[in-house]
């Protein structure tokens, strides 16, 4: 899949004259600063130069702009505390609008100028430059994509459960609530690509381990009325749904399901939710019975990560709501921030030194609900999921229904 990707969108940037064998710049040269410690790349003794891709005008818009601002807090509260190494950090942010010509087009611009990417929105657009990445540049990237596709590299790291462990448990939790049982279908609504078709191998080996059958249902991310993705699962007899889509398609379809009489359970992926939706006309039928799953803590949950971290946002963006995507950014930027941190120690901060770090962390992010293990390139850094609901009373708009847990399915699946 990886190969068909990035020869689709070489073919498509070909006119552009961006060529996916283009190369990124020079390589880490080792040069040493005053105090013993190996630079290259994005790297001058008084800046660490990181990189951003992201979403601010496309399908992921909202998760776009709270990832973004919450790196962006990041930067300014690490250099108001004086930086990393004796350096001030500088963030630079190209809006691909998930768009795969701008998205490898923003990565070969910034590639030869950063020391690595804090941010890389799009599973597909990730797969496009993976080998770029992994041969030549081997500058780490911590995109905001959770494809099995992306595990194995040493440079693109996957923070969290991957698409097809999060279904997975997902339909666990449908399972011990007894909505689902032995022998019920239950439908399955994903994009087409890397995010959809990894969503799905996972709902297929939990209906495997269950007894389900999966009644497919494949869409585009430009599909945004899910109207007849709704009749077609209604006249299937599913009992429950699942939605590896963005919000719009997740909405629309909630939304479709209420007004047509379908009431069945629909759970989402990280990506299938935003807590702007709650004033639409889906915002009751979400608060109803819709689920969503993903591998930190809500930024409205009462706990000492979350809560700490929303305050700094308010703080910082009083204009802007709480979502998600702010601490999925904020724990991206302070990852990297720890391995540059180790790095230093080890007076290395060329990007494979910044690789060989991140290798050393094996508990990170436990104050936003598990922990997490970077030790393993070919692994996720968890199998668990937390289980939210969108209740419009909670700041972000997410509520903790089931706690951080791997599902036994989880547990023994192999990852493709």
């Amino acid at each position: 899949m990886k190969l068909r990707v990035l020869g689709a969108v070489c073919a498509a940037l070909a006119l552009t004259l961006v060529g996916c064998s283009q190369k990124a710049g020079s390589a880490d040269e080792g040069a040493q600063d005053k105090g013993g410690v190996k630079t290259g790349v994005g790297v001058t003794d008084s800046v660490i130069s990181l990189g951003a891709l992201t979403d601010m005008t496309g399908v992921y818009a909202s998760l776009g702009k709270s990832v973004t601002q919450a790196q962006q807090l990041w930067v300014k509260q690490t250099n108001a505390a004086g930086g990393i190494c004796g350096r001030k950090v500088q963030l630079t942010v190209r809006d691909h609008g998930y768009d795969p010509q701008k998205a490898v087009a923003g990565y070969t611009e910034l590639a030869p100028k950063v020391l690595g990417f804090v941010q890389f929105i799009g599973s597909p657009f990730v797969a496009a430059v993976e080998q770029r990445i992994d041969g030549q540049d081997k500058g780490l990237v911590l995109p905001q994509a959770w494809s099995a596709n992306l595990l194995g590299s040493k440079y693109v790291r996957v923070i969290g459960a991957t698409y097809d462990v999060e279904t997975i448990n997902a339909i666990d939790y449908l399972l011990a609530g007894k909505r689902i049982a032995r022998g019920d279908r239950i439908g399955h609504v994903y994009f087409e690509g890397d995010y959809g078709e990894n969503a799905l191998a996972g709902s297929k080996y939990a209906a495997e381990q269950a007894g389900l059958t999966v009644v497919e249902q494949k869409i585009k991310p430009t599909d945004n009325d899910m109207t007849a993705q709704v009749a077609a699962l209604k006249q299937a007899g599913v009992k429950a749904v699942v939605v590896s889509a963005g919000p719009r398609q997740a909405a629309s379809l909630v939304g479709v399901a209420a007004a047509t009489g379908f009431k069945v359970p629909v759970v989402g992926n990280n990506s299938a939710y935003a807590p702007q939706l709650l004033k639409t006309q889906a915002g009751p039928a979400l608060t109803k019975d819709y689920y969503v799953a993903a591998s930190t803590l809500p930024i409205g949950d009462p706990g000492a990560g979350p809560a700490k971290l929303a305050k700094a946002y308010a703080a910082a963006y009083p204009k802007d709501g709480l979502d998600n995507g702010v601490i999925a950014g904020y724990n991206a930027a302070s990852l990297f921030g720890e391995a540059l941190k180790k790095a230093c120690t080890a007076k290395d901060l060329t990007r494979e030194g910044i690789d060989r770090a991140l290798l050393t962390i094996t508990d990170f992010g436990s104050d936003f609900g598990m922990p997490h293990d970077f030790s393993d390139p070919a692994a996720p850094s968890t199998r668990e999921s937390v289980i939210m609901k969108p209740d419009a009373g909670t700041p972000g708009g997410l509520k903790v229904v089931r706690p951080a847990r791997a599902a036994p399915a989880a547990k023994s699946y192999t990852l493709k």
